[in-house]
């Protein structure tokens, strides 16, 4: 843990990034469920709207990279955080008045090449900033989880009382607070910047520790593809009820809540490949159980394991950037990594929907193995010549 300076321990910092990723994943609770609903209300058919959508996540492939690498140019996160969300908030505005299958086409496009850098450039200023303080990343981020069901709760109720082509401006209110809490962002020092500053964004690329870090958790958190995508339709052909089903998916979210709750009591010995193996390792463990079909007093516990699954990789991955990003170079490695995690998904989303149509349990299983494969990578990484990576 990092020297406390007393100077700014007790400043604004850490509620008001708190603020920014409660609205940040109050508003993703708002629209993963609403915006294909506001595009079929558009008139957009079921093709039309996966064209979209398709379009949406290969946009955010370019942009974050190359969003993340401007930030890091100016040295300036919260800055840069901020004008992605007011440029969001533009964008949505656009699409909400957009008609037609080309014009909205072109706003999904717009928005997600100005949201896409928006959460790695949040991350990459709470690690420094959390580091500056001597502060814990995961108390301050289970605010994010706990807005997410706040607003799926909220969301079902208002669900009804929203005509469907009205959703978009539920989803631009979403944003708007976004950008609010963006604006009030603490300040940080300017990053020391490199001799070479070209190089500052690519130093990363070139240490094998990274790489095998980057395999590793985006290998892990794809493994979530089968429960992400078809969780819902295999509960519900299981004979579960909406309520049963409903329930599990908050467990799952609980878990990860509880583990960024005790996140700061974790001890100091334990290093990010550590906390990668114990997420790999929860996870072969949740998707093997969850491919024999167990009953849902076994699902209970199966869903709290999210908290290791998810949790406990991505609190080893942001620990390692914590440890390991350069000057200059933090919000490109915050973006790679999460370019390499969106890769990563879409191929597995891909093979667990051809695997789920075969069977279920063959497609759970696989996604063990992939889980597996993200473990070998990470212990790989212990054994890679860079200190900061080892337990």
């Amino acid at each position: 843990m990092a020297q406390q300076n007393p100077a700014i321990v007790n400043d604004p910092f850490a509620w008001r990034l708190a603020l920014l990723y409660a609205a940040f994943f109050g508003t993703t609770g708002w629209h993963l469920p609403f915006f294909p609903v506001w595009l079929s209300a558009r008139g957009l058919d079921p093709a039309a709207i996966g064209v979209a959508l398709a379009a949406f996540q290969l946009a955010r492939i370019v942009a974050t990279p190359a969003g993340t690498r401007l930030a890091d140019r100016y040295s300036s996160l919260n800055r840069a955080a901020a004008v992605a969300a007011v440029a969001t908030v533009g964008a949505v505005a656009l699409l909400g008045a957009a008609r037609g299958f080309p014009l909205v086409l072109a706003g999904v496009i717009l928005l997600s090449l100005v949201s896409a850098p928006l959460l790695p450039l949040i991350d990459a200023y709470a690690l420094k900033g959390l580091g500056v303080r001597g502060r814990n990343f995961g108390p301050v981020r289970l605010w994010g989880s706990v807005a997410f069901i706040a607003a799926n709760l909220a969301g079902g109720l208002m669900f009804g009382l929203i005509a469907p082509t009205s959703l978009i401006w539920l989803i631009l209110a979403g944003h708007c607070s976004i950008a609010v809490a963006a604006l009030m962002l603490v300040p940080l020092p300017r990053d020391e910047m490199p001799a070479h500053r070209p190089a500052a964004g690519r130093s990363h690329l070139r240490r094998p520790a990274f790489l095998a870090i980057a395999a590793a958790g985006s290998l892990i958190q794809a493994s979530h593809a089968v429960y992400y995508g078809f969780a819902t339709l295999d509960w519900t052909a299981r004979g579960f009820d909406g309520v049963t089903i409903g329930v599990l998916w908050g467990l799952g979210v609980i878990g990860e809540i509880v583990l960024f709750a005790l996140a700061a009591r974790m001890p100091a010995a334990i290093g990010p490949v550590t906390l990668i193996v114990i997420g790999s390792a929860g996870a072969i463990l949740r998707w093997s159980l969850a491919a024999l079909d167990p009953p849902v007093a076994v699902m209970v516990p199966l869903q709290l394991l999210h908290g290791a699954s998810f949790g406990m990789t991505f609190l080893g991955t942001m620990m390692f950037l914590s440890r390991n990003a350069t000057e200059g170079g933090r919000a490109a490695a915050q973006g790679d990594i999460a370019t390499a995690n969106s890769l990563m998904m879409a191929a597995a989303s891909a093979l667990a929907g051809t695997l789920y149509g075969v069977s279920a349990s063959l497609a759970y299983s696989t996604m063990a193995a992939l889980a597996f494969a993200g473990m070998g990578f990470a212990l790989l990484a212990r054994a890679l010549p860079q200190s900061a990576a080892r337990p």
